[in-house]
């Protein structure tokens, strides 16, 4: 790797800025890390999915029966892949954590009892606070300058390589040790918050050799107004939904997926009629953005019916991500660590959405433990990592084989999205549609790999159009090799659960994506088992 542009030293580099990230950076600090960097893609505070939106926390009092309660339930929902001991640390780092927010001076809303509500965060203000304190705690924070590889030290993790992009430079940063905590992707579906969530984090970590796991489990759609890109589920409790001739439908136990199967058959409406003046204001007060796009059109939500559509959520509300070999964040790879939606969240939710609550909790939790264990190897590497000899990860976007840069990002884009965004393809699959669509994915990783590049700030379109198709590759792979329904991944010609297949499905490589069944007894704690 050859120096050039601004160079930083750090103990600990977050790449990241939304909760996850954030928490990270403030554990790192807590936990000795003196120099910790948080580089972000956008603004941290003010850039993702949590800072454009309100979010429950599944938070629960430290009430044995209540925990063990809501733990059984979550279990419940996982496809038999969730583990309740992880669950159960879950709700007790998220609760001591939230506490922790409050004694700081976050302003939580009142109960009935008028005690503070720690299960419901705004957005904005929770994102902005988070930026104050990492401020307060020393954490230097380098804003609009994505992360685009990692630096290895033979085959450890010492930093970090991007792109300033309102300075209009590179920058390395040499770490001891690395927290990605940079999301997980939707494909640039236009949902809200989520054009940064391009699956950066998930390239970076696989070509430095970390595994994938639960990447089959990225189907997750929202539904949303078609001139719109709020997808919050809760105010279609109270829709009423119909054809284009105005029949009404009936969409079942799943909303989501009765409005999917009848936007196979044409347009769908959606008037939210069913809730009477009280819960129009509450909806109002609550979940504001929804009704921006709604009162901007001059469309009345409760008497009007209004067009939807569905916009893919992928692993942001999904469940795959970076495998952990263990609890506190660590990948097999040393000194890389992961955290919030770029960590698979199988453990905690298994085949089932996060949707909003329990990924804001793994966003609390598994940021606050990977801060606290980079914190810890960082300090066991010492600095004599700033001496080190580093060599650049990053390949397929930055360094194309043949170096003609005849292929540009917007085409690797479109064609994901293609075979991505179309529900028909990736909400419903088929074995003959999964094989169809990777052919594409894989034509257009070997076009990329030859030939994908661009100069200076087109230098972050392609790394992210990179990781899209990564992204793409990881999913539809793992998805084929899943030969069952189970969760969020929805097969039509195996539409069964095959309880034989109660296991996870972890995915490794690039070129070549192998992907290999473990067995649930393979806890991160016991890797003989493999």
């Amino acid at each position: 790797m050859t120096a050039s542009g601004e160079q930083r030293q750090a103990d600990v580099v977050v790449v990241g800025g939304g909760p996850a990230g954030a928490w990270a950076a403030l554990h790192a600090r807590a936990s000795g890390a003196e120099q910790v960097v948080l580089v972000d893609k956008g603004a941290c505070g003010t850039s993702g999915a949590t800072a454009s939106a309100n979010t429950g926390v599944w938070c629960v009092p430290p009430d044995p029966a209540a925990r063990a309660k809501a733990i059984a339930a979550r279990h419940a929902q996982s496809g038999g892949l969730g583990r309740e001991e992880l669950m159960a640390a879950v709700l007790e780092t998220t609760y001591r954590e939230l506490e922790q927010l409050g004694a700081w001076g976050f302003p939580f809303p009142s109960d009935d009892a008028g005690r503070p509500y720690l299960a419901n965060l705004r957005g904005p203000d929770y994102m902005a606070f988070l930026r104050q304190r990492l401020k307060r705690a020393g954490v230097t924070l380098l804003d609009h300058s994505p992360a685009q590889e990692l630096l290895l030290h033979d085959s450890a993790v010492a930093g970090v390589a991007g792109y300033r992009l309102q300075q209009d430079l590179p920058y390395t940063v040499r770490a001891s040790a690395v927290v990605v905590a940079s999301g997980g992707v939707a494909f640039l579906s236009k949902t809200l918050g989520c054009d940064v969530n391009t699956g950066d984090g998930l390239l970076m970590a696989a070509e430095a050799g970390a595994e994938l796991s639960g990447m089959e489990f990225s189907a997750q759609y929202g539904i949303c107004p078609a001139y719109s890109s709020v997808t919050k589920g809760l105010p279609y409790f109270w829709a009423t939904f119909s054809d284009e001739s105005g029949r009404v439908l009936d969409m079942g136990d799943n909303r989501m997926l009765g409005v999917a199967r009848a936007l196979l058959e044409g347009p769908v409406y959606a008037v939210l009629d069913k809730a009477n003046p009280e819960v129009q204001r509450w909806l109002r007060e609550g979940q504001p953005n929804c009704f921006l796009p709604h009162d901007r059109l001059g469309i009345d939500p409760f008497s009007q019916r209004f067009p939807l559509t569905l916009r893919c959520e992928g692993t942001v509300r999904g469940t795959g991500g970076i495998r952990l070999a263990a609890d506190d964040g660590s990948t097999r790879v040393p000194g890389l660590y992961a955290a919030g939606d770029a960590a698979s969240r199988e453990g905690l939710t298994g085949s089932a959405t996060g949707g909003g609550a329990p990924n804001a909790a793994w966003a609390i939790s598994s940021g606050s433990w990977a801060g606290r264990a980079a914190a810890d190897h960082a300090r066991r590497v010492g600095r004599a990592s700033d001496d080190r000899s580093l060599r650049s990860a990053g390949l397929t976007g930055l360094r194309p084989s043949d170096g003609a840069g005849r292929v540009e990002a917007v085409e690797i884009q479109r064609l994901v999205q293609a075979e991505v965004l179309p529900i028909g393809k990736n909400l419903f699959r088929t074995g003959d549609q999964l094989t169809a669509s990777l052919r594409e994915l894989d034509a257009g990783w070997g076009a990329a790999r030859s030939s994908l590049q661009a100069p200076g700030r087109g230098s972050v379109r392609a790394r992210e159009a990179a990781a899209l198709l990564a992204s793409a590759r990881f999913a539809y792979r793992s998805a084929l090799a899943r030969v069952e329904s189970r969760g969020l991944h929805r097969r039509l010609d195996r539409p069964e659960l095959d309880p034989e297949q109660t296991h996870h499905l972890v995915a490794e490589g690039l070129d070549e994506i192998r992907v290999r069944a473990i067995p649930l007894r393979a806890s991160p704690h016991d890797r003989a088992a493999e």
